[in-house]
């Protein structure tokens, strides 16, 4: 994008041009992502993608904070979010002071926290102090222990209610959009046409306002799983194997370096 995304043209977005967000962790790729991205998501899915462990819990305040200036350094105008990770929002005096630190050692633009009708006083909290608030309802990584699981919501009609209750209060709350995780796709447009801010999808269908994904996925540069929701537009992992494969053949059998690649 030539322009940076601002609050104010994201929530325009809605209604008329779907919005598009991919996660990023590091300079170089945020580099590469930033003109194809409206929005670009340090996530706290980078403990499990970058840092291989086996889920997002564990991701800490300074990691985030780490990883936010490494993205800022790439992608210098982009419109940047980042997630608070677990434990760090569990009430409005421990949130709001996480969230100075982060926007103090960071140029973060936004912070995204998950929780809807729980979690909507610590959105207010912050909003009503200069933090811009992301939303995330639906499937919440960071609940999957209490809730035996990763499991997909919006099955049941009480489910969908809760579903626009948590899209509601996050809204009247102060964030400026939301993302929806995990959800079933008619209960999902149903929920993104019950607020008036951007509702972004991931595993949520197309009737939203814009879609998300982990860069990793989409690239095929994560072999451990792949979620359903997810479509890879590459199989990176193959090719970059292929490519040091050669790297280490040609340096064996003195192919490299040759005498253009030589002082």
């Amino acid at each position: 994008m030539t322009k940076k995304m601002t609050i104010t043209s994201i929530k325009k977005s809605k209604g008329v041009t779907p919005l598009v967000m991919i996660t990023a962790y590091d300079a170089l790729f945020a580099k590469l992502l930033e003109s194809s991205s409206d929005m670009i998501l340090v996530g706290d899915s980078l403990n499990m993608s970058f840092a291989g462990k086996s889920d997002t819990l564990s991701a800490t305040l300074e990691q985030m904070i780490y990883h936010t200036n490494a993205v800022a350094m790439g992608a210098k105008n982009s419109f940047i979010i980042t997630d608070m990770p677990f434990g760090t929002y569990v009430n409005k005096k421990e949130a709001l002071k996480n969230a100075i630190t982060v926007f103090q050692q960071t140029t973060a633009d936004a912070l995204k926290i998950e929780g809807g009708e729980d979690k909507a006083h610590i959105i207010e909290h912050l909003c009503s102090n200069g933090i811009a608030v992301c939303g995330h309802i639906g499937l919440l990584p960071q609940a999957f222990r209490s809730e035996g699981g990763y499991k997909v919501k919006g099955r049941t009609k009480e489910e969908e209610e809760q579903l626009i209750k948590d899209a509601q209060a996050v809204e009247r709350a102060g964030a400026f959009c939301m993302v929806i995780e995990g959800v079933k796709a008619d209960v999902a447009a149903v929920v993104a046409k019950s607020v008036s801010i951007p509702v972004i999808g991931i595993g949520a269908g197309k009737d939203v306002d814009g879609q998300v994904l982990v860069f990793s996925d989409m690239l095929g540069l994560f072999e451990e799983f792949t979620p359903k929701f997810v479509k890879k537009y590459m199989n990176g992992a193959a090719l970059v194997k292929k490519a040091v494969g050669q790297y280490a053949d040609d340096v064996k059998s003195k192919e490299f370096p040759q005498d253009i690649h030589t002082y």
